[in-house]
């Protein structure tokens, strides 16, 4: 089972968007994923139009409260554990205590069933986020295209290298995303150069941009629902083969050793 979360402090980088997506198209490959919404304003849980009875501030909190009561099916081989504005109010509770860092693992621990994990974290380094990265064995880095977006990138290997070396918990960055890519754009063009020249061999061929995954969004739909004809679902199809393929080639391990973030 890999344990993904899908992070960048920068907000507007297409996490939810991208979590959704590459969760629908790794089921369309039948595998079968539980995506995790770590942020309080409850984006994925809009997105499938759910209004959950229990979400992960009750399995963050309740001690007896266990996934299978929150963990919501979506479609067909996609879970979801919701997220609602109360989970601001668990990491309030959770601050004061022992291992608080730890709790989502510790409640996760036997949870079992799926092929993928993946956790849409909200673009800071709190309690919540500290949580998801701590479970995760590894992180996708969804990067719009803006230079601001760069800066970004530098504070999330800034920020998973402190939680490295202070929670002792490696964290490997296996795939940057390029997302809003518009090839005619010499701005598009030129951060992805650098993309890929910082992250040699990392860096996914980009999500271009196209309004058809908005429009997917505002309707609870994901992008092969919506258009699946469209680049969007080209894109996503495409950066899930990439995900497949580096477990494939190697029975279940990546096929390129993922960059253990220690520096």
């Amino acid at each position: 089972m890999r344990k993904i979360a899908i992070i960048n402090q920068k907000g507007g980088t297409a996490k939810t968007t991208t979590a959704v997506n590459l969760a629908a198209a790794l089921a369309l490959h039948n595998r079968t994923v539980l995506l995790i919404d770590m942020d309080p304003q409850g984006n994925i849980s809009t997105w499938f139009d759910v209004v959950p009875q229990k979400s992960l501030y009750h399995l963050l909190v309740e001690e007896t409260t266990m996934p299978s009561e929150c963990i919501v099916p979506v479609r067909e081989r996609i879970d979801i554990l919701p997220s609602t504005k109360t989970a601001a109010q668990a990491e309030l509770i959770l601050t004061g205590l022992p291992g608080r860092e730890r709790v989502l693992s510790r409640k996760l621990a036997t949870l079992s069933g799926y092929d993928f994990v993946l956790l849409d974290c909200p673009p800071s380094l709190n309690l919540l986020n500290q949580n998801a990265i701590v479970y995760a064995d590894e992180a996708f880095i969804p990067v719009s295209m803006d230079y601001l977006a760069l800066v970004g990138v530098k504070q999330i290997l800034e920020n998973l290298k402190m939680v490295r070396e202070i929670l002792e918990h490696p964290i490997e960055v296996s795939l940057v995303i390029p997302t809003f890519y518009d090839g005619r754009n010499r701005k598009s063009r030129e951060v992805l150069e650098k993309l890929e020249l910082h992250f040699n061999g990392k860096v996914t061929e980009p999500i271009r941009a196209n309004v058809r995954l908005a429009e997917a969004a505002s309707h609870h739909q994901t992008i092969f629902e919506y258009d699946p004809s469209s680049y969007g679902a080209q894109d996503y199809q495409r950066l899930a083969e990439r995900v497949l393929s580096e477990v494939s080639s190697t029975n279940g391990h990546h096929a390129q050793k993922a960059q253990v973030i220690s520096r």
